[in-house]
């Protein structure tokens, strides 16, 4: 947004030409950036600025397209914007009106658009890799290359049916088992990608819940961690009686780390509420960091063991035979303990996120993709195994989900939600 050294301002459709001629007086050769003078109507002088011209259908949205490279102060681009709102034809795009023209006209599929939308939201290393993997493709590549197996094996199954001797079961049942056969390898491969991190997990954060018993240091630590007085600290027991949510990005990492309420028996009405929804964090978390004695520790797949507060009880012989059985030795007050803690942290995120050069999914691609996998399982000894007919109507059903990947089918009650995620600056 205004003011900037440079102020893009894109005009594409049909009236794109007649825009530019308008303004600069001529079409510059196309794809080369050209210096010219812009008028408005009554031939006062605009601007001096860079334009460029790009014929259809090879542009970013598929259609005629010219960019207007002005000077970036908000009067130049307010009176530029003024004469172009003028002009029969011409309207202010909507937001995200420019990527969705290219989606619909065939420039990227709706893999590629989710992926360029997480981009322009980006706000970690891991974030951006991730969008920028879906936007370059990656996802849309694996979708093409399944679709064209899929379509192998429609054409085997189909000719079979068209074309073979209605007598010869033996080849009939040759051809269904080589297609059951290329149905579970692709499933096999399907499945592999479903095993993969959600994409969520790199776009809303992973969560790390920091739990324990009351005035075990938990408060303190989350303060250091944000590095601002985010939750109250009290000798006092039971004095955090929410959960209290600070995102923070470890290496790159987008984490959404949580103090909660301290886990004890006896506690007033509203405590009671803080202690519930501090075992339901812990429960949902993807990384507990426990701060309390270790035989107390939730059940948890990935927990570090903390012994806090090092400052407090350094040379308590019981204490320190406690903190052996911890993973870890802390005192966010002083610092010790605090680079390593953050190592354990990125460390135990990175197995939870998808290994390089992984695409992770998102919820909606995952959700069809499960379906064609659905589609492609079929156990060999039931009745369909053998019926090249259902066998080629379960392949054109995997086909059909895995379009939805890319936007060629059932996708339209979210076309306008997605595209209304690259309104940038309003």
């Amino acid at each position: 947004m205004p003011p900037a050294a440079i102020a893009v301002v894109r005009i594409s459709g049909v009236d794109a030409a007649k825009a530019l001629q308008a303004l600069a007086g001529r079409l510059p050769v196309p794809r080369q950036a050209s210096l010219a003078r812009l008028t408005d109507p009554d031939g006062g002088a605009l601007d001096h600025a860079l334009i460029l011209w790009f014929p259809g259908p090879a542009t970013a949205t598929g259609e005629d397209l010219a960019e207007l490279h002005l000077h970036g102060g908000r009067a130049v681009v307010a009176a530029v914007e003024a004469v172009l709102a003028a002009m029969p034809g011409l309207r202010r795009a909507a937001p995200g009106e420019f990527t969705r023209r290219a989606f619909e006209n065939g420039r990227i599929d709706l893999a590629e658009a989710e992926g360029l939308a997480d981009l322009l939201a980006a706000e970690t290393e891991s974030q951006r890799v991730q969008a920028l993997g879906h936007a370059s493709g990656h996802v849309s590549r694996a979708v093409a290359d399944w679709q064209e197996r899929l379509l192998g094996l429609m054409a085997g199954a189909e000719a079979e049916l068209n074309f073979a001797d209605e007598d010869d079961v033996e080849v009939g049942e040759v051809v269904a088992q080589r297609v059951r056969g290329g149905m579970a390898a692709l499933a096999e491969e399907l499945g592999k990608w479903l095993a993969r991190p959600a994409a969520e997990v790199i776009s809303e954060g992973l969560s790390v819940v920091i739990a324990g018993p009351p005035n075990a240091g938990k408060s303190t630590l989350i303060n250091v961690l944000a590095k601002r007085e985010l939750a109250i600290v009290s000798p006092v027991a039971g004095t955090t009686r929410d959960v209290i949510e600070t995102p923070l990005a470890l290496d790159g990492i987008a984490m959404r780390f949580s103090d909660t309420a301290g886990l004890r028996g006896e506690a007033d009405a509203i405590e009671a509420i803080g202690i519930d929804r501090a075992k339901a964090a812990v429960e949902a978390a993807d990384i507990l960091l426990w701060l309390g004695p270790p035989k107390e520790a939730p059940h948890h797949p990935r927990t570090i063991l903390i012994a806090a507060q090092a400052d407090r009880w350094r040379g308590d012989a019981a204490a320190e035979a406690e903190a052996a059985r911890c993973d870890l030795i802390l005192s966010a007050a002083t610092g010790e303990g605090m680079d390593r803690l953050h190592h354990m942290i990125v460390e135990m995120a990175r197995t939870l996120l998808p290994r390089e050069g992984e695409a992770a999914l998102r919820q909606r691609q995952r959700a069809a993709l499960a379906d064609a996998k659905q589609w492609l399982a079929i156990d060999p000894e039931s009745r369909e195994a053998s019926d090249l007919i259902l066998l080629a109507e379960r392949l054109r059903l995997a086909a059909t989900s895995l379009d939805r990947i890319t936007g060629r089918a059932g996708v339209e009650d979210m076309l306008d939600t997605l595209f209304g995620r690259f309104c940038i600056g309003k």
